[in-house]
């Protein structure tokens, strides 16, 4: 929020400097973000006269004014504001002026010929307008010629950009702010009169407030003011609203914006005159309801609004004219002509008007502070200084009032005992106990801190507890005693105690299952995969997906299921910006529902593909489509890394993968997931190139492997320093045999001495039976004591033989 400090000096004595409020304030939790000195901008600015504006004799859109700024001759300069004329006050910037916004010094200069002496400005060229059509033009009663001008325009003033916490709705309001000063800072608070204001009762048409949502809407205060005058604010209501970010409007919205930011109170006006014509009758009865299924109006900003079943409306004769608590509706605004008003003054329910704004994308500064939670007991309050300020601005008379509440407790009132040994205990020392004084916070202390906050304080007959009764602007955040001593640690100041360290340290460390993470990520990246990162949010298309109840956005309204589809939507999107292919992974988790049951399980998913090539001369620049073994080396990389032994096994059930292209993955006999080649009508439709790859791990059985105290630390595994002994073997096997099933069986039936299998060749074709394929190995025989002879080497290379043929069957050709 931005705060005047020329208003905040109005409710309360700030003695100190900006800078230091801002500090103060900040080191109590409310962090000032910015400093606007607005001081500057039109530091020897004075308000001036033009008496007399002639046409330049050398250019057609240049005048030469004669201005007087109450000094003994009238200054000669000249302009180009198409409004400038004779007769007028303008703000004029003398020689020697420093303009720091445009970062212009006005300078003696010659115009085509004409010497000019200074420059009458614009609001732009002052810092309050983005633009300006021409010179400012003041309406004064009694100028003071050559008198500053920066009083005039609401430039004598510091803001101060102010963010408070969630919990500190009082905090988004002029009075909030000046409470907590004053508490701060000890200074006295003047908090602005709201007298009663006389309802004149008089003949008119009849106004019925009925609430059917109590719990949406605990209380409604609507008046009927008759016989107003729409014209522009007086100029202190404009500078205010302008220097906290509002733009004025008229003389009523702004009261309802003024009364918003003084009180955190929103208000919302409507043309009475409009509420009857659009429900046709006289007598106007405003209610409070949710909105019915395939309703819809128009709000303030012109866009027209599909209502859903949580949108809190308020309705004229059951008519929707506002969004509650958010903005109101277009066909009842005040406009130029408008002479009555129904002013509304309500509480709305914090969740039901959080939800309501999010169920539209729309939120107001109306529905920033009922979200929050605004002051109930000050509603009363803001409402009658609203009528009071409308009455004096835009004249009229207030004729009708009516209230609707639902009865419950609104008194607001909370009371809490305070232990002060517990205040010690948790706050501890203080520093000043290390020079002599008393180590802890005194009873009267306490009691001084939160007297200062509005607090009423008294002993109870319990020994060194106190009895604090929470005032109304505070009921919502003080709930406990520990909000109470936060309180009391945060006016005495967080650096005025000691710092104390734990009693007992021990040094920091990874858990084993973070630890293992750590290394899955770092050989992911040490394959050259980039780690990604997505939103596990997705827009709502399967039947077991876990659906949001309340979501942000239609795209990110149910959890993910799976990882590959935003994998596969990056690696397009890189390719769509001239990225290149985005070869990455991520480590993250998925949800889903099984039955009524929603179940969630850790994942680590990549994607790999285009030429992995750098430099394409030999291929005539084309790229070259990587190879499924090259994509599998990848992930066997990883895994290698890891010291892992997975398993591949023929899979077709993943409808998005080739059938032909794609494994599943095993891992000790469990199943870690899937590999394989994205499906050509899907690469298609993605415009991806040719041979793209993904794939996607149980996370829970790849750290689960990795934390088994074989895999915990790398053991040496001593080399043989004898030459290998080599054989080839080549055979006709069926088509549908994995290699994989065959190398392993080779494995096992060589034993210890088999050091290696590799496949060299396959071949399908000529002299080749058909529904199989020619398939040719290298098995490297070796053992570490010795050079082993062929008495060594050929049973077991027997034995190799014996087992393809009686396990699958194969044809030897040697």
């Amino acid at each position: 929020m931005r705060i005047s400090l020329k208003w905040l000096r109005e409710l309360v004595d700030v003695a100190i400097s900006p800078e230091e409020l801002a500090e103060t304030l900040t080191m109590a939790g409310f962090e000032v973000e910015e400093i606007e000195d607005r001081r500057p901008w039109a530091s020897g600015v004075v308000l001036g006269k033009i008496i007399a504006c002639e046409q330049h004799p050398n250019a057609d859109k240049l005048r030469v004014c004669q201005v007087d700024v109450g000094s003994s001759e009238a200054l000669n300069i000249v302009c180009g504001a198409p409004n400038a004329r004779a007769d007028i006050y303008v703000p004029v910037a003398v020689v020697g002026t420093y303009l720091s916004t445009i970062d212009l010094k006005i300078k003696p200069a010659k115009l085509r010929g004409v010497p000019s002496e200074g420059m009458i400005c614009s609001l732009a060229e002052l810092g309050l307008s983005k633009e300006s059509a021409g010179i400012h033009i003041f309406d004064l009663e009694n100028p003071e010629l050559g008198s500053d001008i920066r009083p005039l325009l609401g430039l004598d003033d510091v803001i101060l950009d102010l963010t408070a916490t969630a919990n500190r709705a009082d905090a988004l309001s002029m009075v909030g702010v000046a409470r907590e000063v004053a508490a701060l800072t000890g200074a006295s608070l003047r908090i602005p009169a709201a007298n009663g204001v006389a309802i004149e009762g008089k003949e008119s048409p009849g106004l019925a407030v009925e609430i059917s949502e109590p719990q949406g809407c605990p209380i409604y205060i609507g008046t009927a003011i008759e016989g107003v005058k729409i014209a522009a604010s007086p100029a202190w209501l404009q500078q205010r609203l302008q220097a906290a970010g509002v733009r004025p409007i008229n003389n009523v919205v702004d009261v309802t914006n003024y009364i918003l930011l003084e009180w955190g109170q929103p208000l919302h006006a409507f043309d009475r005159d409009r509420l009857q014509s659009f429900t046709g009758t006289q007598d106007i009865s405003i209610g409070v309801r949710f909105a019915k299924t395939g309703e819809s109006f128009k709000t303030l900003d012109g866009q027209n609004r599909n209502l859903q079943a949580h949108n809190l409306l308020i309705t004229a004769s059951d008519k929707p004219v506002a969004l509650a608590g958010v903005m109101g509706g277009e066909d009842t605004e005040v406009h130029e002509g408008t002479q009555n008003l129904v002013l509304e003054a309500a509480i709305f329910d914090q969740a039901t008007i959080r939800r309501s704004a999010r169920a539209q994308g729309l939120r107001s500064e109306a529905s920033i502070r009922y979200e929050r939670g605004v002051n109930q007991a000050a509603l009363t309050t803001a409402c009658n200084r609203a009528v009071a300020l409308i009455l004096e601005l835009a004249g009229g008379a207030a004729t009708v009032q009516k209230t609707a509440s639902s009865g419950d407790d609104l008194s607001f009132s909370r009371s809490l005992e305070l232990r002060l040994d517990r205040v010690n205990l948790v706050l501890g020392q203080l520093k000043r106990g290390q020079t002599g004084g008393s180590k802890y916070l005194e009873p009267e202390e306490v009691k001084n801190i939160l007297t200062a906050l509005g607090c009423e304080v008294v002993p109870t007959e319990k020994e060194r507890v106190l009895a604090i009764t929470v005032p109304p602007y505070r009921y919502r955040d003080l709930e406990r005693e520990i909000d109470l001593i936060e309180e009391v640690a945060r006016l005495h100041g967080y650096d005025n105690f000691c710092d104390t360290l734990p009693s007992k340290t021990a040094a920091g460390y990874l858990s084993p299952e973070y630890a293992a993470i750590r290394n899955v990520r770092s050989a992911f990246r040490a394959a050259g995969l980039t780690e990604l990162m997505h939103y596990s949010l997705v827009k709502t298309e399967g039947d077991n997906q876990v659906v949001l109840a309340n979501p942000l956005f239609v795209e990110y309204s149910a959890l993910r299921t799976e990882m590959l589809s935003g994998l596969i939507d990056a690696f397009g999107y890189n390719l769509e910006q001239g990225n290149g292919a985005l070869n990455g992974f991520e480590v993250g988790r998925i949800f889903w529902k099984d039955g009524d049951a929603m179940k969630e399980a850790d994942a680590v998913a990549g994607i790999i593909g285009g030429d992995p090539t750098v430099w394409k001369w030999q291929q005539g620049g084309r790229d070259r489509p990587l190879t499924w073994f090259e994509a599998k080396g990848v992930l066997e990389s990883v895994f290698q890394g890891l010291g892992l032994a997975v398993e591949y096994q023929s899979d077709s059930s993943n409808t998005r993968l080739h059938p032909g292209r794609t494994a599943a993955l095993s891992l000790n006999g469990k199943h870690l997931g899937v590999f394989g080649q994205l499906h050509p009508q899907l690469q298609q439709e993605k415009d991806l190139p040719e041979q793209v790859y993904v794939f996607q791990l149980d996370l829970a059985v790849l750290l689960g492997e990795l934390e088994r105290s074989s895999n915990l630390t790398r053991k040496f595994a001593g080399y043989s320093s004898f030459p290998a002994s080599d054989r080839d073997i080549a055979f006709f096997a069926p088509v549908e045999v994995p290699v994989v099933e065959m190398q392993s069986a080779m494995k096992k039936a060589a034993g210890s001495l088999l050091d290696s299998v590799e496949l060299f060749d396959e071949y399908r074709g000529d002299n080749v039976p058909a529904g199989q394929r020619s398939l040719a190995f290298r098995l490297i025989y070796r053992a570490g004591d010795r050079t082993l002879s062929e008495t060594d080497v050929e049973p077991a290379q027997q034995k190799v033989r014996d087992i393809l043929v009686e396990k699958f069957g194969v044809s030897l050709r040697s």
